[in-house]
């Protein structure tokens, strides 16, 4: 059977890392950078953005987590939907998945290496990029203890990052704060009112903030690294999902609360916008360094998270099992190397043809995440009927009602998708990401003397015991 004798990673990862590892994921620049987009097309309705796409993924999240509880397995989501749905399900949402994070890790190096080009210019960008692609791939080829320590303490940066706001924020609003006018919330109907382009913009938002939580979902695979896996995950899942959404809800609160939603504009960071408002010298720096960590942050991680994926996805032989050896550090070198391929062309292509590399990157990956959420709770809601009910002591909320309105809900934030000028690029090429996915299975499948089908109806499946 495919998997049995596969190598055994080192189980390194302690909760810290876990708890690190989980908030850290989903607090990125789609945070402190992106939401001036969901800010300027909502206005304050943003709040309900964040909240809506926030208990969505946290349905997801949860769900997951039950999978993982009941049955720890190395690839996470992609296993569990080769359980639920068969082979060709394994094996089309882990390589997805995979291509997603390491366009992801090409995207954020060359972002990194703009960062740090403006402070020194004389420098050309893409040799920073090169610099910072090249440090967090050998913290991850070092030791799995290696990537879970400095992933602990830059998520540490983030979080406490967002702390320090939310302080300074509150003490400015209740007048505690040099300048602040005392508790006023004007600002959250005086500029056409809360909801000042219609709730269709507040639903559009919520597409893109929904891939601002994108990341969460890690630590279900770094888990598998774990002493304690399903302890660690149910605690992580349980907890930080809504600390997260604590954190981007109140952020943006206080955000549309102190500055007027119209001087919020994309591309520029509003928690910049914010502080220089409240006269907190260098926010404009101070917020750039933390922009520059959470980079490195989504890089260190999406280096992992993808080698783990290809890991897995060796596991049952759909890539190359060389690729999957590990070396003396128990670390799968040659994964994490194979993942940074993307990075270093990417940033090549970069100082050629900076717009269109750029565009191409985001639009062929742009809906995966909503493909591997839908997968998710798809695989939940097939894997629970056929699951001992002893092993569900982490279990999904309202199954299978909310199970079944997450699902209707990333089918609509699909259709928005599709409907949206700006989004509707990022579908249609993710689409052609996922037909050439398939398409490689069903060839992957002939060549091993399978029907032509390959398998795309699941056989029942017995969970392991």
């Amino acid at each position: 059977m495919p998997g049995t004798d596969k190598p055994e990673l080192e189980h390194a990862l302690k909760p810290r890392h876990l708890t690190m590892i989980a908030m850290g994921g989903a607090i990125g620049t789609g945070l402190f950078v992106g939401s001036a987009t969901t800010i300027s097309s909502a206005g304050p309705g943003a709040l309900l953005s964040y909240l809506i796409a926030g208990v969505l993924v946290m349905f997801v999240m949860r769900m997951l987590g039950e999978m993982v509880v009941a049955m720890p397995l190395a690839g996470s989501f992609a296993a569990y939907a080769r359980l639920a749905l068969g082979n060709w399900a394994g094996f089309t949402i882990g390589w997805l998945y995979w291509y997603a994070f390491v366009v992801i890790v090409a995207i954020e190096a060359i972002a990194g290496g703009q960062i740090v080009h403006t402070w020194l210019p004389a420098v050309p960008a893409w040799t920073f990029s090169l610099l910072l692609l090249t440090t967090m791939t050998a913290v991850n080829l070092v030791s799995v203890k290696s990537f879970g320590d400095f992933e602990f303490w830059l998520a540490l940066v983030k979080v406490v990052a967002i702390l320090a706001f939310l302080g300074l924020g509150a003490a400015y609003l209740v007048g505690l704060w040099p300048g602040g006018k005392g508790p006023d919330l004007t600002n959250l109907v005086a500029y056409g009112g809360f909801i000042p382009n219609g709730f269709g913009a507040v639903l559009a938002a919520t597409v893109v903030v929904v891939f601002a939580f994108g990341g969460a979902e890690i630590v279900t695979i770094a888990a598998a690294e774990s002493p304690e896996p399903a302890k660690a995950v149910a605690k992580a899942t349980r907890t930080v999902m809504w600390r997260i959404i604590v954190f981007f809800l109140c952020s943006i609160f206080l955000v549309v609360t102190i500055v007027p939603w119209q001087k919020v504009h994309t591309g520029e960071s509003p928690y910049v916008t914010a502080m220089t408002e409240m006269g907190i010298p260098f926010a404009g720096t101070a917020m750039t360094v933390v922009i520059l960590t959470a980079l490195l942050s989504v890089l260190n991680s999406t280096l992992y998270a993808s080698s783990r994926v290809l890991f897995a996805l060796g596991g049952h032989g759909d890539v190359p099992r060389t690729l999957i050896k590990l070396n003396s550090r128990q670390v799968p070198a040659r994964s994490i190397l194979l993942g940074t391929i993307v990075g270093y062309l990417s940033v090549l292509a970069q100082a050629f043809w900076p717009e269109q590399v750029f565009t191409f990157l985001i639009n062929s990956t742009g809906a995966v995440l909503i493909f591997m959420y839908l997968t998710i709770a798809v695989s939940q809601l097939r894997l629970r009927s056929r699951m001992d009910p002893e092993r569900l002591t982490f279990r999904m909320w309202g199954y299978p009602y909310l199970t079944y309105v997450t699902i209707i809900a990333l089918v609509v934030v699909l259709i928005s998708m599709l409907c949206g000028e700006a989004t509707r690029p990022q579908l249609l090429m993710s689409s052609v990401s996922l037909a050439v996915v398939l398409a490689a299975y069903l060839v992957r499948a002939r060549r091993r003397g399978r029907r032509a089908a390959g398998g795309l109806i699941a056989e029942p499946t017995v969970i392991p015991g």
